[in-house]
């Protein structure tokens, strides 16, 4: 699945930064598959859109996972970059995602916190009650938003951002994402999506100090249409 400008949908722009909702599918930066990444999609519609001669400038702050859709920030500046470098370190940028899951959890409301340890080789990541060598401490916090006819609709704020975080810890309590084989779902969904959708985000304007909030509707289709929006 490849992005195009046609279906670019950009939930805020000015001269310093663009939010987009990524699509399932879509990469964020350029992997080994070789197919056009979604900062290279930006570039073009800035290029187009501004009539801007030669390169553009999209540096890219953050990634989401090829399967997952949502909400991903680029810089159109080097200076809005190193703030929001910044920023992310200093777990200045709220993120809320939301996630459609199998098995309801056992509490309406909770905190998950592990150590996560990465496998490279086969790209996924493990859950360890105790830090061993290697791991990461890894916390979130849930609550049951919505309650659906086979799937339970859950809020995420994420305290951590580990490698596949919300996929592992989430399959550790016995919710496993809907379509998501890798972490213990039966079925794949039919456009090899998971139902994890980065929601919403809430910083401080790097250049200007305005508060952002945005929200990016969630992908289309029936379970999802089914979620208050």
């Amino acid at each position: 699945m490849q992005s195009t400008k046609e279906n670019l949908q950009v939930l805020f722009e000015d001269n310093h930064i663009i939010v987009v909702n990524k699509r399932a599918g879509d990469i964020t930066q350029g992997d080994k598959t070789g197919d056009k990444p979604l900062n290279e999609v930006v570039k073009e519609y800035v290029k187009v859109k501004y009539n801007k001669p030669g390169n553009v400038f999209i540096g890219t702050i953050h990634r989401l996972d090829r399967p997952t859709s949502g909400i991903v920030i680029f810089a159109r500046t080097s200076k809005a970059l190193e703030r929001l470098n910044k920023m992310l370190r200093d777990k200045t940028i709220q993120k809320t995602y939301w996630a459609l899951v199998k098995n309801k959890p056992k509490k309406e409301r909770d905190t998950l916190t592990n150590f996560l340890k990465k496998d490279p080789k086969k790209n996924k990541s493990f859950v360890f009650k105790k830090e061993i060598e290697g791991s990461k401490k890894a916390t979130l916090h849930y609550k049951v938003i919505q309650i659906l006819e086979n799937y339970t609709l859950l809020e995420i704020d994420l305290e951590t951002g580990r490698h596949h975080q919300i996929r592992t810890q989430l399959s550790y309590i016995g919710s496993p994402i809907k379509g998501d084989l890798k972490y213990g779902f039966s079925r794949s969904n039919k456009d090899g999506s998971i139902s994890l959708h980065a929601r919403k985000i809430n910083f401080i304007h790097p250049v200007s100090k305005e508060e952002i909030k945005i929200t990016a509707p969630a992908p289309k289709d029936v379970i999802w249409d089914a979620c208050k929006q």
